[in-house]
């Protein structure tokens, strides 16, 4: 059964339909989330609200785009909403070790770690617009023009935010340039940083 069945299902009333649309994406709308807030919990909250506002407004789905796109755009809301709210707080380095362990999992992944912990870290120091667009593209996968959809701006908003994003990054995050231990980076802004 496709997303866009079991959230028709969930606007019939099924029970059942939305949980199942939690179950496929809560993953992987928890690590945008992380990944533009920075925070563990602060992502957690931000995907508890994000997937209650995305069953309270189900029946405000149009069908213009994906399922997932949809429930992106309102995980990211969901986190610019939070930043906008109040200053997140910082991160403590036992949390950020925690979380990329949790994001990267496996045997002794020590330069990835340490990696995924600086990219965070660089990330929480762009504006919000910046970071999430960069989120979205960079780390995440998605096209341009994937990423205007998700963010509901135009595909020249995006490339502009993640061009001005990334020079600002460039000179915090270009001792990772050089790095002969990034081979088995798996996010595109690794795969980037190690190519040059």
């Amino acid at each position: 059964m496709t997303d866009a069945d079991l959230l028709t299902r969930h606007i019939g009333g099924d029970p059942h339909a939305f949980g199942e649309i939690v179950k496929r994406h809560r993953d992987r709308m928890w690590a945008v989330a992380l990944r533009t807030l920075g925070d563990p919990d602060e992502a957690a909250d931000a995907v508890q609200d994000a997937f209650m506002s995305a069953y309270r407004k189900a029946d405000s789905f149009r069908g213009d785009a994906a399922v997932t796109t949809w429930l992106h755009r309102i995980v990211v809301n969901a986190c610019l909403d939070r930043m906008r709210r109040k200053s997140v707080r910082p991160v403590a380095d036992d949390e950020l070790i925690e979380a990329a362990e949790r994001d990267t999992p496996g045997p002794d992944q020590t330069a990835e770690r340490e990696v995924s912990m600086e990219v965070t870290a660089a990330l929480k120091l762009l504006p919000a617009d910046q970071r999430a667009a960069l989120v979205l593209v960079d780390m995440m996968g998605y096209s341009v023009e994937d990423a205007a959809s998700v963010l509901g701006v135009p595909a020249g908003t995006v490339k502009s935010r993640c061009a001005r994003g990334r020079a600002k990054l460039a000179p915090i995050l270009s001792h990772l340039r050089n790095r002969t231990d990034l081979s088995r980076v798996s996010s595109a802004k690794g795969a980037e940083l190690r190519d040059g």
